[in-house]
């Protein structure tokens, strides 16, 4: 008997959706970067915390494998539309929140959809994006205060935009946006 695919159609445009309206504000969001970044770089982790949004309202809302690295990838898709010069970055940064959180998802076996196991996932992206961060950037030119505050603030970025996709997943899901996946047949007759 053949199994219904995790990834229906349903599944699929709900992601697409999703992905649209975040990769738009990923967009929106890198412009304002290159504003902050020349006026008060200290604050650039709450900016790029953004990029948290599509895995985290697709996971929230529809709690299954691979929709946070496919919403993801369209977000960036989408971003890369509106800026094609950063499509590199945008790309390579779906793959990595994207797989950073699958991997969250899938060390629970995609089974706890609590809120705890998505701040877990967002403190995970943002030490990772924070100690990129630390050896791309040139942190030796704030203080040792502002450096430990830039650094921080990638960790806190993630987690106040993982609040915010919660709070948007989980009024689609009461507003019944979450597509229904149809069971296969039992196998009693």
């Amino acid at each position: 008997m053949a199994r219904t695919a995790p990834l229906t159609t349903r599944v699929l445009l709900t992601c697409a959706a999703i992905g649209v309206a975040t990769g738009a504000l990923q967009a929106g969001a890198g412009a304002l970067s290159g504003v902050i970044v020349a006026t008060w770089p200290i604050l650039y982790g709450l900016v790029l915390g953004i990029h948290v949004l599509p895995g985290v309202i697709a996971q929230e809302l529809l709690r299954q494998p691979w929709v946070a690295l496919l919403t993801h990838l369209i977000a960036a898709l989408v971003a890369s539309a509106v800026v094609p010069v950063w499509i590199g970055r945008y790309i390579g940064t779906a793959i990595l929140i994207g797989l950073l959180q699958e991997g969250v998802a899938a060390l629970t076996r995609y089974r706890r959809w609590e809120a705890w196991r998505f701040f877990v996932s967002a403190v995970v992206v943002g030490v990772v994006i924070g100690a990129a961060i630390w050896f791309a950037a040139d942190v030796t030119q704030f203080r040792e205060w502002q450096q430990v505050v830039y650094v921080a603030l990638f960790v806190a970025g993630p987690i106040a935009w993982t609040a915010v996709g919660l709070g948007i997943g989980g009024a689609l899901r009461r507003a019944g946006v979450r597509p229904q996946v149809s069971q296969p047949p039992s196998s009693e007759g």
